[in-house]
């Protein structure tokens, strides 16, 4: 594993400097924004989560250590969990209010048009290890290795979610254009 280019900064962050907190931000706020409205389909949430992740970058900074995981692994592993966890309460959740109708509006960063709009909300329906997969490797353009070590699963395992993924995408993406 080669020198981690966030290496420098963190180690400032786990020393107290502002500074360096502001610039690991200005880095990569708009990457952990754009996984976690991916994997949520909800920019407000997204954003809670977002803070979140930096808030514990902040406090557990000076416990990283080089040479276990690229940095960059490890901010998206965070903001996975706090995705799933997101996830999960939503699962859980249970009354007898309907939930507000979420907004059909397409992504900020997504495709123009219509098309973006079906492909975020197929994103929505697929299995979530199968949109993790898929966002990690085309929207975060992660490598496959990074991307498995940010799931903690093997190449292998997580060139099968991402092939199922796309097969499923592709299913529903056809499935819709029939109905039309």
């Amino acid at each position: 594993m080669g020198a981690d280019p966030d290496e420098e900064l963190v180690r400032r962050i786990g020393a107290g400097d502002q500074a360096a907190v502001q610039a690991m931000v200005a880095r990569k706020l708009p990457r952990v924004l754009s996984l976690a409205t991916r994997m949520l389909g909800d920019a407000a949430e997204a954003e809670d989560v977002a803070q979140e992740t930096f808030v514990r970058i902040w406090r557990h900074a000076s416990g990283w250590r080089q040479g276990r995981a690229r940095f960059d692994t490890w901010i998206h592993r965070v903001a996975l969990n706090l995705c799933y966890d997101r996830l999960r309460r939503r699962r859980e959740w249970t009354t007898d209010e309907l939930p507000e109708v979420p907004d059909e509006a397409p992504l900020p960063d997504a495709v123009a048009g219509d098309e973006g709009r079906r492909v975020q909300q197929a994103l929505q329906r697929i299995a979530p290890r199968q949109r993790e997969a898929i966002v990690l490797v085309y929207y975060q353009e992660m490598s496959n290795i990074e991307a498995a070590n940010a799931m903690q699963v093997s190449v292998d395992a997580l060139e099968s979610l991402v092939a199922r993924g796309r097969r499923a995408l592709q299913a529903m993406l056809v499935g819709d254009e029939r109905d039309d």
